[in-house]
């Protein structure tokens, strides 16, 4: 059985316009966050695409213990209920405590859970307890079909307020790669299947102290994944990428991000099942 999710004012799932999640790798400063929340904003509004901001108060997985990892939860979560209020959108953000989830739960409408951490029960149920929607994000080190066992800890609390987020698989060192199958078996759970277009092209530690990436292979794999008939895209994004504090080397350039989305769009028009 496909199980429609409420976000916010819309839904999705199977049969529901496809939709976005969208934003800087992690808040670098509230005047950041503020424009590029508007400027996607007006960008899916147009396209006819259900919006989700997208960054993390902190990013607790870095590669270098040096490395900027956010403002924290309080001054982080203040800034999403920011965006929501401002620009009525839904927001959505890493947790990576039990913690963390219950704090965050109280504001913000997606929890995203880490590909690193998509086997930790307690964080699972901690979110799920949350009643808000919880984002679960393969690990890079598991074949899509055991995310079914993530899948029942969420249920298992009660929750049917699921998305899974397929970010690529370990490949060799500092590599990554999509396995096109991977989006229909894991939409056979029952839940809408979202493809992350920034994380699957990034080379963990390929920068030694940080992870490299290549974003020019963004399109092509967002593309196919339009074709192959997914449910929702991530995308992180920066007005700049390469002067970014996290992740700028996969970032889609906000610039480029509307020609982009207007094509994968024309490819999920054009991939529809005909009833």
């Amino acid at each position: 059985m496909a199980h429609l999710v409420d976000i916010g004012t819309f839904k999705v799932g199977q049969g529901q316009r496809p939709f976005l999640i969208a934003g800087p790798c992690v808040i670098e400063s509230e005047q950041l966050v503020m424009d590029t929340a508007g400027r996607v904003a007006e960008m899916t509004k147009a396209l006819g695409i259900p919006y989700i901001f997208k960054s993390s108060f902190d990013k607790a997985n870095r590669t270098s213990i040096t490395s900027f990892r956010g403002p924290g939860m309080t001054d982080g979560l203040a800034i999403l209920k920011k965006v929501q209020d401002c620009f009525a959108l839904p927001v959505l953000t890493d947790v990576h405590t039990e913690a963390q989830a219950t704090e965050a739960g109280k504001v913000v409408d997606v929890l995203q859970i880490p590909a690193f951490l998509c086997r930790q029960t307690d964080l699972l149920m901690a979110a799920a307890q949350t009643g808000k929607v919880v984002n679960v994000k393969k690990g890079q080190f598991l074949s899509p079909i055991e995310m079914a066992n993530a899948v029942k800890k969420v249920e298992e609390c009660g929750s049917r307020r699921l998305l899974l987020t397929e970010r690529g698989s370990s490949f060799g060192y500092n590599n990554l790669v999509v396995d096109m199958r991977s989006f229909p078996i894991m939409r056979s759970f029952g839940y809408p299947v979202v493809f992350d277009a920034t994380h699957s092209v990034q080379l963990p530690g390929g920068g030694g102290t940080t992870s490299s990436g290549q974003r020019e292979f963004v399109e092509p794999l967002a593309c196919a994944a339009a074709g192959a008939g997914v449910d929702g895209f991530f995308m992180e994004v920066h007005p700049n990428p390469d002067e970014a504090l996290s992740d700028g080397p996969n970032m889609v350039p906000l610039h480029q991000l509307k020609s982009l989305l207007e094509r994968i769009m024309r490819i999920c028009d054009a991939a529809k099942p005909k009833r």
